[in-house]
C-alpha cells in the first residue's frame, strides 16, 4: 500500500513538472499583456492563478484541460492551482515536487492564496518553508494576516461590509414549543454573550440542574434574557442628564438600580506603533495594522481594536511588555501565575503533536518533574491538555526541550515529531 501511495503522488509530481512547463510555454504577453492574434482567431490571456502569475493562452488551457480528462471548470481551477503554486507560492511549490508536501495540501494552500495580492502571497510562501506541519485553522489565521499586512485598505472595506450583515433572528415556534435562533455578532459581543452563558450554566449545574450542559446554556440565554426584564430601572432618554451620575464602569441612577457595562476581559496584544495615526491608520508606514486578539487566537486589525476600547464603560488597562526568555525559577512546586503567563504567550497552544487546545486551557506540566529535581521555572515548564499531560504521565510518550518553545517528542513505538510555532513535523520513521 505504501509503495503504490508514492507511486501514485510521484506521477501526480510529474504531472505538475509537465503543467508548469507547459504553463511557461504558453504565456500570453501581447499588446498590454492582454491578448494575441492566433490564425485569425483572438486567443485571450486568462488569468488563472493570482495578481502576478502570467496571463495563459484560454485556447492552450482548454487544450490541456482536454487531454487531462477533466471537466472545463474543474480541469481549468485544477491548472490554476498549479500555476499558482509555480509562480506564486515558490517554496510551496519546490516542497511539492522534493515530495515533502502532498500535492493535495499545496492545492488547499494555493485556493486560499488565490485571491490575495503579490506581496500578500509572498508573505504566506515565506511562512510556509515547511507547510507539511501547518493546520488549516493556522493556514486561515495566516492568510487573514497577510491580508491585513499588505492590504489594509481592502481588509477594513471587506471588515465594514462583513459587519453590515450582523444580526439576531429568533424564528418560529415549532410544533413542541422550541424556537432556533441565528445570529451573527461582533466578535467581542459573541465573546462576551458565550462568556455569560457559559457562567450561568455552570451555576445552574451547582445548584442541582442535572440537564445536559447543553439544555443549562440555553436555560442560562433565558435567564439572561428575564434577568434584564426584570429590571425596574427607568432610563431617561438622555443618560446624562439629572438622576443619573457616571461611575467606573457603570451607570448609577439615584434610586441605586445599575445598568451593568462590560465585565469581561479582552485581551489584545499590539505594538506601539499599531495605533500611532488614529485618523488614517495606514497612512503611516511605521504604523503595524496587526495585532492579535488572545481568546480569538487569530490576527485582527487594528481599526477593529480602536473600536472595541471605545465601547462605553470599558475599562483598558496596559500591562508591561513580558519577556519571554526571562527564567526566574521559583522554590516550590506550584506554578505562579507569571510562570503561567510567560508559558501561555510563549507556546500558545498543548505542545502536543498535531494538538491545537489553547495553552489558556492546558494543565503546566514539570518537563522533569519536580520530585526529580526538576525546577519550576518557565524553561522547565510546558502546557499540555490534560489528556496528553496523562498521556506523558502514565504513557511511555516522552519529550525533550530542544530550547524553549521547540520540542521532540517520541512515541512509544519511536516515532518522532518536532513541534514548535511552525506546527508539528515528524521526524524521522522508528528505528527498523
Amino acid at each position: 500500500m505504501g509503495e503504490r501511495i508514492r507511486s501514485r503522488n510521484t506521477l501526480v509530481i510529474e504531472e505538475w513538472e509537465d503543467i508548469a512547463a507547459w504553463a511557461g510555454d504558453h504565456i500570453v504577453t501581447g499588446p498590454e499583456g492582454a491578448a494575441t492574434i492566433t490564425e485569425g482567431y483572438l486567443d485571450t490571456g486568462i488569468p488563472i492563478a493570482g495578481p502576478g502569475a502570467p496571463l495563459i493562452s484560454e485556447f492552450a488551457v482548454m487544450e490541456l484541460v482536454a487531454v487531462l480528462g477533466r471537466s472545463p471548470d474543474g480541469g481549468k481551477a485544477y491548472v490554476g492551482r498549479v500555476v499558482e503554486c509555480a509562480w506564486r507560492l515558490p517554496n510551496v511549490y519546490a516542497a511539492v515536487t522534493a515530495g515533502k508536501l502532498a500535492p493535495w495540501r499545496a492545492e488547499r494552500i494555493a485556493d486560499l492564496t488565490h485571491g490575495l495580492c503579490a506581496e500578500a502571497a509572498a508573505f504566506v510562501d515565506r511562512q510556509l518553508f515547511n507547510a507539511s506541519g501547518v493546520g488549516w485553522a493556522q493556514l486561515e489565521r495566516l492568510i487573514t494576516e497577510a491580508v491585513l499586512r499588505f492590504d489594509p485598505e481592502q481588509a477594513e472595506t471587506d471588515r465594514n461590509n462583513a459587519a453590515d450583515h450582523r444580526h439576531f433572528d429568533i424564528g418560529q415556534v415549532d410544533e413542541h414549543g422550541l424556537v432556533h435562533l441565528d445570529g451573527l455578532l461582533d466578535a467581542a459581543d459573541g465573546h462576551d454573550l458565550n462568556l455569560a452563558v457559559a457562567r450561568r450554566a455552570e451555576v445552574l449545574g451547582k445548584l442541582g440542574d442535572d440537564s445536559s450542559l447543553d439544555v443549562r446554556r440555553s436555560k442560562a440565554a433565558a435567564e439572561l434574557a428575564r434577568q434584564d426584564l426584570a429590571l425596574d430601572l427607568i432610563v431617561p432618554d438622555d443618560l446624562e442628564g439629572p438622576g443619573v451620575s457616571r461611575l467606573a464602569g457603570a451607570r448609577t441612577s439615584t434610586t441605586g438600580h445599575t445598568i451593568p457595562g462590560r465585565k469581561v476581559v479582552l485581551n489584545v496584544h499590539l505594538t506601539d506603533t499599531s495605533l500611532l495615526d488614529d485618523t488614517n491608520p495606514f497612512a503611516n508606514p511605521c504604523a503595524n495594522p496587526v495585532g492579535r486578539w488572545e481568546e480569538g487566537r487569530c490576527p485582527i486589525s487594528t481599526a477593529q481594536i480602536r473600536e472595541w476600547l471605545r465601547a462605553k464603560d470599558t475599562t483598558i488597562i496596559v500591562r508591561p511588555v513580558i519577556d519571554l526568555a526571562e527564567h526566574v525559577p521559583v522554590d516550590s512546586y506550584e506554578i505562579p501565575d507569571r510562570h503561567r503567563t510567560r508559558v501561555i504567550l510563549r507556546d500558545h497552544t498543548c505542545r502536543f503533536p498535531h494538538c491545537t487546545r489553547p495553552a489558556q486551557r492546558c494543565d503546566i506540566d514539570h518537563h522533569r518533574p519536580y520530585g526529580e529535581g526538576g525546577v519550576t521555572c518557565p524553561c522547565n515548564e510546558v502546557p499540555l491538555c490534560r489528556r496528553h499531560h496523562r498521556a506523558k504521565t502514565h504513557s511511555r510518550w516522552r519529550y525533550d526541550i530542544v530550547m524553549p518553545g521547540s520540542y521532540l517528542w517520541t512515541s512509544p513505538n519511536r516515532f518522532q515529531f518536532r513541534v514548535d510555532h511552525r506546527g508539528t513535523h515528524p521526524v524521522h520513521p522508528p528505528d527498523q
